[in-house]
């Protein structure tokens, strides 16, 4: 497990609630990441957090090729040839370079990928040639408009020798698996997934398949969070329910952070009677931040219980979605290593209208996005509340409303985050 961070002084701050930028700032700066690397297969590190810069040993590609089928030949040839044929005096394959020297003043069959025989300099396309056979040897004649250089890939025109392919923190995707296939990359030293524990809470919630009693919900955010951990890069182990008991939620949590890089509750994160989570917290661990200027989500809290990172998320099902991408996803890349890429805000225009908004406070309404008659205009599901996890499945993004914002009328310009920007789809 990750060494105990020493966080206090870091996150001090003067704020009763934390601005949304605030909160993302301290923690892509300021939470640490772990140091443990460990080598993945290729075939394997899709979505794996690139630990240190791989780098090419070679040039990509190490030869010239030709780019198309065709016939490679010296362009001088091409200049003296005029409108006379040239003979075709050899056969090039890929993976089957020419053993022999170039005769001047002929060509060579060529096809995609072969290496471009030494003293040729240009590749013509088959298409665009006109081919016959005299007396058993083949012929072509070249068309005019031939162009010195045409048709060939020069060595290294992809990456040079010593080049970076995969810079450390870089998340791999298909197309970095890809280019370090094409440097002979097998293994890829990556760092290690952050393991994370995380709990729902409450006597009211029961696990989806058993009987549900008068007064009690079952537990959606337990199919939700182990999702939302993995496409954060984070390795998901469910602890269960924390019961509305101080003695229970204390022991449970001790024993998660000595196996686990990062606890992660949902519900209990306010100051009721009931809600243990906060003064646990502060008895066993550290409390760094807590109370956003964000809906929804504005109970959030982020410390560390021994060597274990911490985070309480709200309890209904919306407050959970929106904070984990918001924070959440920020958190998990800085302690995996990754380098945090905010998501792509695109400013669209309000199909909706909101009289009165509280100023001072961040707002992310669940809505999607319709074509209309100036360009996109963006719509936000009719109701607002955080445990309607409706909102959430007809939602495509989050309309973000900052916290200069009053009001919105049809027409405002807003920014809209698609889903897809965090990994959701």
């Amino acid at each position: 497990m990750m060494q105990a961070p020493e966080l206090n002084d870091c996150f001090l701050h003067d704020k009763d609630r934390l601005t949304h930028d605030a909160a993302v700032e301290l923690l892509v700066t300021r939470v640490p990441t772990l140091r443990r690397i460990e080598d993945v297969l290729l075939a394997e590190a899709h979505g794996r957090v690139v630990g240190k810069d791989v780098t090419a040993a070679a040039p990509i590609p190490g030869h010239r090729n030709a780019a198309v089928d065709g016939y490679a030949l010296r362009f001088a040839d091409y200049e003296t040839a005029g409108a006379a044929p040239l003979l075709v005096s050899a056969r090039v394959a890929a993976g089957h370079p020419l053993q022999k020297p170039h005769a001047p003043g002929t060509v060579v069959r060529i096809f995609t990928g072969a290496p471009v025989p030494h003293a040729c300099d240009t590749v013509v396309m088959q298409e665009d040639v006109t081919r016959a056979d005299v007396d058993g040897q083949a012929q072509i004649k070249l068309p005019t408009g031939v162009k010195r250089g045409s048709n060939i890939r020069d060595a290294g025109e992809d990456v040079a020798m010593s080049d970076t392919i995969a810079s450390a923190g870089t998340r791999l995707r298909p197309q970095e698996c890809a280019a370090l296939a094409s440097a002979g990359v097998e293994t890829v030293a990556c760092f290690a997934r952050p393991r994370v524990a995380y709990f729902s809470s409450g006597d009211e919630v029961v696990r989806p398949g058993r009987p549900l009693a008068h007064g009690q919900v079952y537990d959606a955010n337990v199919a939700m969070l182990p999702d939302l951990i993995r496409i954060a890069g984070g390795i998901p182990v469910d602890c269960g329910i924390l019961p509305d008991s101080r003695d229970a939620v204390r022991a449970a949590l001790r024993e998660a952070a000595t196996s686990h890089d990062l606890v992660l509750t949902s519900g209990g994160a306010s100051l009721g009677e009931e809600d243990h989570i906060v003064s646990v917290l502060d008895e066993i661990g550290r409390r760094h931040l807590w109370q956003i200027a964000v809906k929804p989500g504005r109970p959030m809290m982020f410390g560390q219980v021994e060597n274990a990172l911490f985070m309480g998320l709200p309890g209904n099902p919306v407050a959970v979605f929106v904070c984990f991408l918001l924070y959440g996803q920020p958190l998990l890349a800085r302690l995996g290593g990754a380098t945090w890429r905010p998501p792509t805000r695109f400013p669209v225009a309000a199909g909706f209208e909101i009289a009165r908004k509280k100023v001072d406070r961040r707002e992310y309404l669940r809505g999607w996005l319709e074509a209309g008659p100036d360009g996109l205009i963006a719509q936000k599901f009719p109701r607002d509340g955080s445990g309607l996890i409706s909102s959430l499945r007809a939602a495509s993004g989050f309309i973000e409303l900052p916290e200069h914002v009053s009001q919105v009328r049809p027409g405002s310009s807003v920014n809209f985050i698609p889903l897809a920007e965090f990994g959701v789809r």
